[in-house]
């Protein structure tokens, strides 16, 4: 091992990192052991002035045939591939201690070497050793075969044997490493499977979240399985302890955070380390240790039971700050999980009064939470060095619980090293999205108005030009329709009088730009035919154009019995105050007078003249003739005299459009009579 790469640390370290593995083994021909190295180290990390001049000296290689005393305080060595690494810019926040070589000393012998001579020997996670298959390594992004034979019984005995002892959880480790070997048993209780997870002290991993370690305030980590949930909480515990000088005592179930053995591992700096004997019995050990050992910081991995959610509420309860982990990518995973999600302060179901309903705009029977958080801060470890931040966890949670979309803050590092912030800000968050460059709607214009509610008495003046269609002439400024001619010209004529001022001739672009200026409403049909919609805005002359995209929608027209089905349109629309307007079918009648009424053209106490061809299907001769007599009957005999009228048999088909057209005028109709001499009946209102 000679030759050896030297890598600069950064000066804003100054806590010393071992890499035992790269250091000379119990074969070479050296006097210290493995043991005598850790402790050398061990009492390194003790001496803070010491811990100066280690760091200075770091870049200094080490060779074979150096003092092995100078190896162990002195000096270090670091591995070509982490000194790749710390040569594309991690170097601003890594260092590593793994223990790597201990960890393959347990495998079977025809293991070792390849693994040891692999390229990405440095950056193993873990090893798989299943009975009867070959065994596996992998790495980040990878997985590997380590040889082409099988595992037997024998190796796994083998490897058995030079472990500690299996704990209740199938656990087991190598003294005074952070290295963890789990077992997976047959239904007899033997081992045929064994998961060999290195352990790496990884020092500077919290420059992240620092200021919130700081502050004394309970910090909650979640993520999933492998993101570095514990090697981040054995970092917090070593700064908590060394740097800020507070009692910390961590609650260790697996021996995971500080080592197997009796004697921590040193990357825990000067925290205490209590043993749990069982499992099960975590909750009763962290409240042993508030009661006999007056920690400050109590450090707790993987709260997964009641239990231990109660427990960790009487700690807070007693003034001591709490740092721990659970399994779960964001706060949202926890209010969904009845056991865990005390630590974020629960949830239940309270009844409002009317009034108080009323002014959420919401149900009566609401969600809300139950008590204060356990842990006031959260961090969400989406990746292993971007993390999203929660300082207020019980305003997170009442945001979500009110349907709300909450902005925490999103943590990473720049390629210069400095800690980088920004705010997440779902897409279905937005309540109103930016307008869209040259976007033409009343809801970009402002001028699209509340709803108001139809009320029964009112009237508007009707006037019909040559074509059947529908105009009303009305004060309200917000409503703006299609220019008539006479204003068209006016504006030709604006258009011609400021280009005379300027000097230039108005192009025939701006001329014809004059004629489209009117803003349209954008309209998001749901479970209506599109065919329909557009067939009714183009025989009518309506100022609205469709839409796919919710986004500039300034109304929804939607089926009602499939809007009832869709809660997450209906909550999309409260959020970004679009209006819908609901049909009861999407029949012809239904749809013309929901577009009126959006463009506030509809009056309910006087029918409209309908444009026949709006019922009409095919639009022959034979329609148009059925139409117009339910029309004539319905307006010189059924709304003036008040009396049932019968129409001549027709056609099923002419049949449904004189219902449809019946429905226009807001009164009912049935048919009768068996066919072919089947007809129309229309009864007064």
């Amino acid at each position: 091992m000679s030759d050896l790469p030297s890598v600069p640390i950064p000066n804003n370290f100054d806590r010393l990192t071992t890499e035992p593995n790269l250091m000379p083994n119990a074969d070479s021909n050296l006097t210290n052991s493995p043991d005598e190295l850790n402790v050398a180290v061990s009492d390194t990390l003790a001496q803070p002035d010491r811990q100066r001049q280690v760091s200075e000296e770091l870049p200094v290689a080490i060779d074979h045939e150096s003092n092995p005393a100078q190896i162990g305080r002195e000096t270090l060595a670091v591995s070509p591939t982490e000194a790749q690494r710390n040569a594309e810019g991690d170097s601003h926040m890594r260092r590593y201690a793994d223990d790597l070589d201990r960890l393959i000393d347990i495998l079977p012998e025809d293991l070792r070497d390849p693994l040891r001579s692999h390229d990405r020997y440095g950056e193993l996670i873990e090893i798989v050793l299943d009975l009867g298959r070959q065994p596996e390594a992998r790495y980040p992004n990878q997985a590997e075969y380590i040889c082409d034979r099988l595992i037997t019984r024998q190796d796994l005995h083998n490897c058995v044997d030079r472990l500690g002892h299996f704990g209740g959880d199938n656990r087991a480790g190598i003294e005074q490493t952070l290295h963890r070997i789990s077992a997976i048993r047959n239904r007899a209780g033997d081992i045929i499977g064994l998961t060999c997870r290195v352990g790496r002290s990884v020092f500077g991993t919290i420059a992240l979240i620092r200021d919130l370690v700081e502050s004394g305030e309970s910090i909650l980590m979640l993520g999933r399985p492998g993101v570095g949930k514990t090697t981040v909480l054995r970092e917090i515990a070593r700064v908590l302890a060394d740097d800020l000088g507070k009692r910390v005592v961590i609650i260790d179930t697996s021996n995971e955070i500080a080592g197997d053995g009796d004697i921590p591992h040193p990357a825990i700096g000067r925290a205490r380390r209590m043993h749990v004997s069982k499992p099960e019995l975590q909750h009763q050990v962290m409240i042993e240790a508030v009661e006999n050992h007056m920690p400050e910081v109590i450090v707790i991995d993987e709260i997964g039971t009641e239990l231990e959610a109660l427990a960790a509420r009487t700690i807070a309860e007693r003034g001591v700050q709490l740092v721990g982990t659970a399994h779960g990518n964001r706060i949202e995973n926890l209010l969904k999980n009845p056991t865990l999600s005390d630590l974020i302060g629960g949830i239940q179901s309270v009844t409002l009064g009317d009034d108080e309903a009323r002014r959420r705009g919401t149900q009566k029977t609401v969600l809300e939470r139950k008590a204060p958080p356990t842990f006031s801060m959260a961090v969400e470890m989406l990746e292993r060095y971007r993390w999203v931040v929660h300082e207020n966890v019980a305003q997170m949670v009442d945001t979500l619980l009110r349907r709300g979309q909450p902005n925490p803050q999103v943590r990473s590092f720049d390629a210069s090293g400095s800690v980088k912030i920004e705010h997440e800000l779902p897409i279905s968050a937005v309540p109103v999205p930016p307008n869209a460059t040259g976007r033409q709607g009343w809801r970009a214009s402002g001028k699209m108005q509340p709803l108001q509610p139809l009320e029964s008495g009112s009237s508007a003046a009707l006037s019909l030009d040559s074509r059947p269609r529908v105009r009303k002439a009305r004060n309200d400024s917000s409503v703006m329709l299609p220019p008539t001619p006479a204003q068209q010209f006016e504006r030709m004529l604006d258009v011609s009088l400021q280009a005379r001022t300027t000097g230039e001739l108005p192009s025939a672009e701006a001329l014809r730009d004059t004629e489209d200026d009117a803003p349209q409403i954008v309209l998001y049909p749901y479970a209506i035919s599109s065919h329909q919609l557009i067939q009714a805005i183009e025989l009518l002359d309506l100022p609205i154009r469709l839409t796919k995209d919710l986004d500039e929608a300034d109304a929804v027209i939607a089926l009602r019995s499939h809007l009832k089905n869709h809660a997450k349109l209906r909550h999309i629309a409260k959020v970004r105050q679009i209006p819908i307007h609901p049909i009861k079918s999407s029949g012809m009648p239904q749809i013309t007078r929901a577009l009126k009424r959006i463009l506030k053209m509809d009056d309910p106490g006087m029918p409209d003249v309908p444009d026949l061809q709006l019922f009409s299907r095919d639009g022959n001769d034979d329609e148009i003739e059925a139409l117009e007599e339910t029309r004539l009957a319905v307006e010189q005999i059924v709304l003036p005299k008040g009396q049932p009228v019968e129409l001549l048999p027709r056609s099923p088909k002419v049949r449904k459009m004189q219902h449809e057209l019946v429905e226009h005028y807001r009164l009912k109709s049935d048919s009768f009579g068996d066919e072919p001499n089947r007809r129309l009946r229309i009864y007064p209102a």
